[in-house]
């Protein structure tokens, strides 16, 4: 399995402190999450209706902008789609532009896929599916929507996935708008901009007949009445949305200037996240543990770490830690 941020359970275990103490950046999940959570308890004691999605559907098809060609469904979080897409191939070559995201090689190489990992665009042309994280994680590197639609409308009906898991900071990145014809597939999700990764509520839009093999694959039910109550509030709430966007920017500005500070070369990141490298990032990596702060690491490039945004409360206790000659050492 992919090695992933966020195992606290696990932290916990090596380093020897309470999960409910650590500090967690090693994930990218905004720190101020949408406050406004409140549903109608009865929700809980029956299954989800028709009824329920359609304003969380209404709500995320407005807000990413799908067009009225295309079809939209609710997934018990994208890692659902990521799991069901590929068994719905014949297996054959997948293209991934990377490094990116471990779950989109890791589930198409599951499925029997032959499964390639290119550094640039014109190397996905050829693939029966293509696959690619705008902007993408773990470097944020950012592509135009113009050329991605381009992709996919020279690839016909061959598979254009397209994650936009950080996109909804820079909504100008998105493709969603585009989708519905030419084999484009969109995947968007509440976990990280909106802070709500354990709703486990995301979307994909595209062709209709995509869609509806997506929702036959996944069954009926897949997101609970309460958690699309919440959504439905979520994506209809311009005023926190824009908010949210001017001080994320602001928040990624201030850690970019910390890490610089500590020493780091960053090398991107998005207003959720930053990638930052240090000759001694596993040194630094292990000192962070020790003082409840959990960082992404990575085995394949071991000077590179990547850091969420800590929340104002937390700026300081992050400085202190980078600053601090504490201990090293697993």
């Amino acid at each position: 399995m992919p090695g992933h941020g966020g195992d606290l359970t696990r932290a916990a275990e090596r380093f020897g402190i309470p999960e409910a103490d650590w500090l967690d950046l090693s994930t990218g999940i905004n720190p101020d999450a949408y406050p406004n959570t409140e549903f109608d308890t009865a929700l809980l004691h029956r299954l989800p209706t028709t009824g329920d999605a359609a304003p969380a559907l209404a709500a995320a098809r407005r807000f990413y902008g799908a067009p009225d060609g295309a079809a939209i469904i609710a997934v018990p979080g994208t890692q659902a789609a990521l799991q069901a897409l590929p068994t719905m191939r014949r297996p054959g070559p997948v293209a991934i532009l990377g490094p990116t995201y471990s779950e989109h090689g890791f589930t198409w190489r599951a499925g029997g896929h032959d499964v390639a990992e290119v550094s640039n665009l014109d190397a996905l042309a050829d693939a029966h599916v293509a696959v690619l994280v705008n902007p993408n994680n773990p470097d944020g590197k950012r592509l135009a929507p113009g050329d991605i639609t381009a992709l996919a409308k020279a690839r016909g009906g061959n598979w254009t996935i397209v994650d936009e898991a950080f996109c909804d900071a820079e909504p100008d990145l998105s493709v969603a708008a585009e989708t519905g014809s030419d084999g484009l597939l969109v995947l968007r999700s509440l976990g990280k901009f909106f802070g709500l990764a354990g709703l486990r509520v995301g979307f994909v839009i595209g062709a209709a007949d995509v869609i509806a093999a997506i929702e036959t694959r996944i069954g009926p039910w897949p997101v609970g009445a309460a958690a699309l109550a919440i959504t439905a509030g979520a994506l209809a709430d311009r005023d926190w949305i824009n908010a949210t966007r001017v001080g994320l920017a602001i928040s990624r500005a201030e850690l970019e200037t910390l890490l610089a500070g500590a020493g780091f070369t960053i090398l991107g990141g998005t207003d959720l996240f930053i990638l930052a490298e240090h000759a001694d990032a596993a040194g630094i990596y292990e000192r962070l543990g020790h003082a409840g702060i959990l960082t992404r690491a990575f085995d394949d490039h071991p000077t590179w770490l990547r850091f969420g945004l800590p929340g104002h409360l937390n700026v300081a206790r992050l400085k202190a830690a980078l600053n601090s000659p504490g201990p090293t050492g697993g």
